[in-house]
């Protein structure tokens, strides 16, 4: 069981896409319970994995039995070993939670929407482990398909959105695709590791074959993790999407595109490469501080609940990408451990707009409008991940952002570290603004087109199945900020042999 658990990570959500499909046709409440247990064994393989990674170092699964660079190989490390675990517990949480929500808004299409959201996941872990370039492309539009449907799924809005997303989300592939092609063209393999090894071999680092390959997939990975200004697509698609397509997309897939761009800057390319040789830091530094602060000026002008959190999204890819491009070892550390505490965080706040939808019918931020007395255990989830992003310790989100910050000071971007500041202070505005709605209720100016006369004294705690991952997501975030030095030290290890130095 150890030694495939590499693989079984991707099996389990991919197979029960299947056996869900088929044996939701007739008996529908076979579904939910099928899903959970193939996310709960994807988690434990996970997990096992990551453990066999800490006693033996990196592993490398052959599939097949097919070595590289001829066949496909898994090859997992600290990093992708913490992400994969994150995905698939961010998955195992959704699906706890996603019980209530389908049934209510896909009735017709429970099996279905299930398979589909398997299928997501396994596309998602895949590209996470895998270390082929050419079957993360394949992944990639794996998981790009089948959220195209999670989304249009929605509303009418939510299937305009899906449109939308899937020309911007077609060009990014069309984009990565050819970027892998000159790849190929000049170094033979579509291994990453082999890449690297023939880039520095042979001496490619001048070649102009190699600077397009570079620039057409950090663009196309840019446009799919919705970094400013190539971000239009997110918003709609997130915020009218179903309850659980924005609750597993907005947590995961923006994070596991800053994955694949790390993968690719410190592994494909190489760190020497893509900050000395291009010396685009600053540029890109720049570019991640205007995306933090039009990500967080866009949620302030937000009334809609969800697709306030869309904004604080691209704000939070800002975080990220800035980060990475620091070309600083301690802002690396924070890109990492950022991607784990916001996809939890991320997906703490969705669950919570979520109930709210669910148990009012209502998007606008007054929605949670004396919930405090009616809702605490509720309350309670949502400030911890609002405590999260705004960056209140223990949580996780204090540590992701105190390394970020102090990158930026050890490579001298003050820029960023003035614009994380102005969005932590943005992201304390906006979640005081809704605790003070929550507590003391909404101004009549603020909730007088909003109301229509429904009877909020009904209104009462979320049901178990979505106020269970709630908390313990909630917990999962004092939990990481608890035991962060734990997680640095995995990541930190990982960056050892890149030799990243302080501060470009």
């Amino acid at each position: 069981m150890t030694e495939q658990a590499p693989v079984l990570i991707l099996l389990f959500p991919f197979l029960s896409a299947i056996v869900v499909a088929l044996a939701g046709i007739r008996m529908k409440g076979l579904c939910w319970p099928l899903v959970l247990l193939s996310l709960a064994g994807s988690v434990c393989a996970s997990l096992s994995t990551l453990g066999r990674v800490l006693d033996e170092g990196t592993i490398r699964y052959h599939l097949g039995g097919w070595a590289p660079p001829i066949g496909i190989e898994f090859r997992i490390d600290g990093l992708n070993a913490l992400v994969a675990v994150t995905v698939s517990l961010v998955a195992l949480i959704t699906a706890i939670y996603s019980k209530i929500s389908v049934e209510a808004e896909s009735k017709d299409k429970v099996s279905q929407y299930y398979a589909i959201f398997l299928l997501l996941i396994a596309g998602l872990l895949g590209m996470v482990i895998t270390g082929d370039a050419f079957n993360l492309y394949v992944l990639l539009e794996v998981s790009a398909l089948t959220s195209y449907a999670l989304i249009a799924m929605g509303s009418k809005r939510a299937t305009l959105a899906a449109f939308k997303y899937l020309i911007m989300g077609t060009i990014g592939a069309s984009f990565y695709l050819l970027g892998v092609g000159y790849l190929y063209i000049k170094t033979g393999s579509l291994n990453m590791f082999d890449i690297h090894e023939q880039l520095v071999l042979n001496n490619l680092e001048q070649s102009p074959t190699i600077l397009v390959a570079f620039m057409l997939i950090t663009v196309a990975v840019w446009i799919k993790m919705a970094f400013f200004p190539l971000h239009a697509w997110l918003p709609n698609a997130y915020a009218f999407a179903p309850t659980t397509s924005s609750s597993i997309m907005g947590p995961l897939v923006t994070k596991v595109m800053i994955y694949v761009m790390i993968r690719m800057v410190l592994t494909v390319f190489g760190p020497d490469y893509a900050f000395e040789v291009l010396n685009w830091d600053n540029i890109v530094v720049w570019l991640a501080v205007i995306a933090i602060l039009a990500g967080s000026i866009g949620a302030l002008a937000q009334k809609d609940l969800r697709k306030m959190l869309t904004f604080l999204i691209i704000a939070e890819v800002g975080y990220m990408v800035g980060g990475v491009w620091l070309a600083d070892e301690t802002g690396m550390v924070g890109s990492i451990f950022h991607i784990i505490s916001d996809a939890f965080m991320t997906l703490c706040v969705f669950l919570f707009a979520g109930i709210v939808f669910t148990k009012t019918g209502r998007r606008n931020i007054t929605a949670v409008e004396g919930m405090f007395k009616k809702m605490p255990l509720t309350m309670v989830g949502f400030i911890v991940g609002a405590f999260s992003l705004i960056g209140i310790p223990p949580t996780a989100g204090f540590f992701s952002k105190w390394y970020l910050i102090q990158g930026g000071i050890n490579s001298g971007n003050w820029e960023y570290v003035v614009a994380l500041l102005i969005s932590s202070l943005v992201n304390a505005v906006l979640f005081f603004r809704i605790i003070e709605i929550a507590y003391f209720g909404a101004k009549p100016a603020d909730g007088h087109d909003d109301h229509h006369g429904e009877d909020h004294s009904k209104i009462s705690e979320a049901p178990f199945t979505q106020l269970v991952p709630l908390l313990g997501t909630a917990a999962l975030l004092v939990i990481i900020g608890i035991y962060n030095k734990d997680i640095v030290s995995i990541i930190q290890d990982f960056l050892l042999p890149f030799n990243l130095g302080a501060g470009s």
